[in-house]
C-alpha cells in the first residue's frame, strides 16, 4: 500500500509561483509514473502533468504549458510541481497520484488527500 501526502498549498495572488511536493509516506513508489491533477469547486479532476519513472514527462496540457514543470526526485521519493505565474484559474484542490500512469485518472491506483490552491487578484 502507498499513502501519498501532498504540501506546498497556499493563498497567493496572480502571478505568483508556488512549489507543490509530493511524497510516498508509506510504501515505495519504484516503478510508477507520478501525477498532477487538479479539481476546481464545480468542475471534474483534470490532469495537470506527469512523470514517468523513466524521466520522461507527458505533454502538458495547454492551461498550464509554459507555466508548470513537474520533476521527480528518486531518492526520496518525491514528485514536485512547480508553478509560475499563476492565474485565478489556477484555483483548484491538487492532487498527487502513482500508478502505471497517463493522462486518465483511471490510470493511477493511489491517491493523496490533495492541497488548496488559491490564487486571488
Amino acid at each position: 500500500q502507498v499513502q501519498l501526502v501532498e504540501s506546498g498549498g497556499g493563498l497567493v495572488q496572480a502571478g505568483d509561483s508556488l512549489r507543490l511536493s509530493c511524497t510516498a509516506s508509506e510504501g515505495s513508489v519504484t516503478g510508477y509514473t507520478m501525477g498532477w491533477f487538479r479539481q476546481a469547486p464545480g468542475k471534474t479532476r483534470e490532469f495537470v502533468a506527469a512523470i514517468r519513472w523513466s524521466g520522461e514527462i507527458l505533454n502538458y496540457p495547454g492551461s498550464v504549458v509554459g507555466r508548470f514543470t513537474i520533476s521527480g526526485d528518486k531518492p526520496k521519493n518525491m514528485v514536485y510541481l512547480q508553478m509560475n505565474s499563476l492565474q485565478l484559474e489556477d484555483t483548484a484542490v491538487y492532487y498527487c497520484a502513482a500508478g502505471p500512469g497517463g493522462y486518465m485518472e483511471s490510470s493511477y491506483y493511489y491517491w493523496g488527500q490533495g492541497t488548496q490552491v488559491t490564487v486571488s487578484s
